[in-house]
């Protein structure tokens, strides 16, 4: 026997690596609530600090831009801010690192953290959100954005101390579940919505953006 699941609030959506007006357009007119813009050099979807601003001034607040740094320096961190203010800053670095520069700039903090197991979840932190993902894999050349998923039902039950989003290999045909077993409020996606890495295809970003939507719709187990 099965009953609707309770509705909540509407699952919100990041699309991570933007870069250009195009694609950004097109996540935009998808839905995304954020819109994330790298700054990992090592990344096929890094663009410079300049194209970072120019594509924030671009959405003229139809969504909000996340910046995503890891284990940036200070100053690479003033170079971006000295050209334009994001949103959010997500952060790849140690939990006391994230602290520091949120601390420094004044600009609200992600923190990103890699988990295996419910005892990785944290049940505190002084960040402004969490993005919660896979621990990247042996010999990874990156710390997130992988396309690896973990075990979403370790986040279940879990009460995270602010907002967080579900991040790691998600895609148009997986995400619904991924929400559904986790129960997480908000997703991240990047390659999964990819028609080469770097390169959104924008089908795909609709079919993503409407299949978390629509997940808290889905009938559960009663």
């Amino acid at each position: 026997m099965t009953t609707p699941a309770a509705e909540g609030p509407p699952v919100r959506v990041k699309i991570c690596g933007l870069r250009d007006e195009a694609t950004l357009d097109a996540a935009l007119a998808a839905g995304a609530d954020w819109i994330g813009f790298q700054q990992f050099e090592r990344s096929p979807r890094y663009i410079t600090p300049d194209r970072v601003a120019t594509l924030v001034r671009h959405m003229d607040r139809r969504a909000r831009s996340v910046v995503l740094f890891v284990e940036p320096t200070d100053d690479e961190v003033a170079r971006l801010l000295g050209r334009v203010t994001p949103d959010v800053l997500q952060i790849y670095a140690s939990e006391d690192r994230a602290c520091a520069l949120r601390e420094r700039f004044g600009v609200p903090v992600w923190h990103a953290r890699g988990v295996a197991v419910a005892a990785d979840l944290p049940h505190a932190t002084p960040v402004d959100g969490l993005l919660i993902e896979s621990r990247a894999p042996a010999g990874a050349t990156r710390p997130g954005g992988n396309g690896v998923t973990f075990d979403w039902a370790i986040t279940r039950d879990w009460v995270s101390p602010v907002p967080w989003l579900l991040a790691g290999g998600l895609t148009p045909g997986t995400v619904a579940a991924a929400i559904r077993a986790s129960r997480a409020p908000g997703v991240d996606v990047s390659s999964g919505v990819e028609s080469a890495p770097g390169v959104k295809d924008p089908q795909r970003m609709v079919a993503f953006v409407r299949a978390a939507r629509a997940a808290w719709c889905a009938k559960t187990p009663a």
